[in-house]
């Protein structure tokens, strides 16, 4: 099997294909050089399958997408979809720092926050949807390397470090993403 994956974003095609890849035996996961849709959902689900519709209606095939962002309790689920503009831009750095100073004054406790991930397949045959989330907080400043978007500001639940600092195989067994890319898995191993 052949699926597009809907994104220009090279940190995803890697991350969704160690995953994926691995899951489902004979599947080639190609990537999408077509226009970009514009992303005016106003959810995480309504996002992806803008982007898979996309995907789906330019090359005719079997097309996955993403959206995902951050979710924090005490800011009534923001960022959420404007995750990745939340600061204006499309910058991670400042996108983060303005996360980190919105939540400067609450305490530790009050920190609570979940990656949020839905995947969306397009086929000939019709449209359905997983969804990951991956619990945790915010932290009080960024920490590690690895990962990118909000990985540096993420303590993910039963952990002391960010996402930021766990090995890429860690992560990519725990993290939003994954958890809704082992339930595609699921459901293309069934058909």
């Amino acid at each position: 099997m052949k699926l597009v994956l809907a994104t220009h974003n090279a940190h995803k095609v890697q991350e969704v294909g160690a995953i994926l890849g691995a899951a489902v035996a004979g599947l080639e996961l190609v990537g999408y050089d077509g226009p970009e849709p514009k992303e005016d959902g106003t959810s995480f689900l309504e996002n992806a399958l803008i982007k898979a519709r996309a995907a789906f209606a330019h090359t005719g095939m079997p097309s996955i997408a993403d959206d995902s962002g951050i979710a924090v309790e005490i800011l009534g689920g923001a960022p959420g979809i404007f995750s990745a503009r939340w600061a204006g831009g499309r910058d991670n750095v400042q996108n983060r720092q303005l996360l980190l100073s919105q939540l400067d004054d609450v305490r530790d406790e009050d920190r609570a926050a979940s990656f949020v991930c839905t995947i969306a397949l397009v086929t000939a045959d019709g449209e359905v949807s997983f969804t990951g989330i991956w619990p945790g907080r915010v932290a009080r400043q960024e920490t590690g390397a690895n990962g990118f978007g909000y990985d540096p500001v993420f303590i993910p639940e039963g952990f002391e470090v960010s996402a930021a600092e766990l090995e890429p195989e860690v992560k990519n067994a725990l993290s939003h993403r994954s958890l809704a890319l082992q339930q595609l898995a699921s459901y293309l191993n069934q058909i």
